[in-house]
């Protein structure tokens, strides 16, 4: 086991998580008053307040007298072992070196990026013309549909053979079906086109409602034959039901051209 995860059993020992300390490590500390001093390194109020707010998930104002004084417990053994000699040591290894400086960078980045997309959040003209372009690019029709799977392109003409004389497709599809929708007859339920594969998709689009395939329609998953049973307008969702999702779709294409102006930038 490498030095990396041994010290990360250790903080984890302690009840100390990864997260929290490249969070104390990084953040910002203001003039505060001293509760504790560990070999000469002081834990200020501000650092302690932080800390439970990250050790608990709550804001510190709700935190137990119990909490608290854990809180602070913990922070004093991090500070003893942090003021060590040995920590000295460590903390001017190389890899200790490129671990740390890489959690920073990686906390700073995302502390960024999300006060980036918070200050550039989705206007309601923007969430319109994403909902519109979103609905635009949906499919207009839903099919019902029903089929048979069977390894052969033999034994795929051999059951429109069947059906040509009559057969049910629905006890053809329970007897003869390979898919996993053989036992309930071949029923695959309302589906848009886009949610099958293109060959399966375009020939229940070719179908008229009540007709099959008169010839084997294959896929990467075998041989079908395929009947259309319904057909219907596919509304898309009300833009209400979806504000939310289109709203942090806006703000992440956002946030990529924001990254996308800056890689051009850092390029020149």
């Amino acid at each position: 086991m490498n030095s990396f995860f041994k010290r990360r059993r250790a903080a984890a020992r302690l009840g100390i998580s990864t997260f929290t300390l490249i969070a104390i490590a990084s953040s910002p500390i203001v003039a505060a008053d001293t509760v504790r001093t560990v070999n000469g390194a002081d834990i200020d109020s501000t650092l302690l307040d932080f800390y439970i707010e990250t050790r608990y998930s709550k804001p510190v104002a709700t935190a137990t007298a119990e909490e608290r004084d854990n809180a602070l417990s913990e922070l004093v053994d991090i500070y003893l072992l942090t003021t060590q000699p040995r920590a000295v040591e460590l903390a001017n290894q190389a890899d200790v070196k490129s671990q740390l400086e890489l959690q920073r960078r990686g906390l700073l980045a995302q502390m960024t990026a999300s006060d980036y997309m918070t200050k550039h959040v989705a206007t309601e003209e923007e969430i319109l013309q994403e909902y519109e372009q979103q609905t635009k690019l949906s499919p207009s029709s839903q099919y019902k549909a029903r089929h048979i799977l069977v390894e052969t392109q033999g034994s795929a003409q051999a059951i429109i053979g069947e059906l040509d004389g009559g057969a049910d497709f629905a006890t053809l599809a329970a007897e003869r079906s390979t898919g996993p929708s053989g036992p309930n007859g071949g029923d695959l339920g309302w589906f848009a086109p886009d949610q099958m594969v293109k060959p399966f998709s375009d020939a229940v689009i070719a179908l008229d409602d009540g007709a099959y395939t008169k010839t084997p329609v294959q896929t990467d998953f075998g041989w079908h034959v395929i009947l259309r049973e319904e057909s219907r307008a596919n509304e898309p969702p009300t833009l209400d039901s979806v504000r939310e999702v289109i709203s942090q779709r806006v703000s992440q294409n956002k946030f990529q051209e924001y990254m996308e102006g800056l890689r051009a930038a850092e390029k020149k």
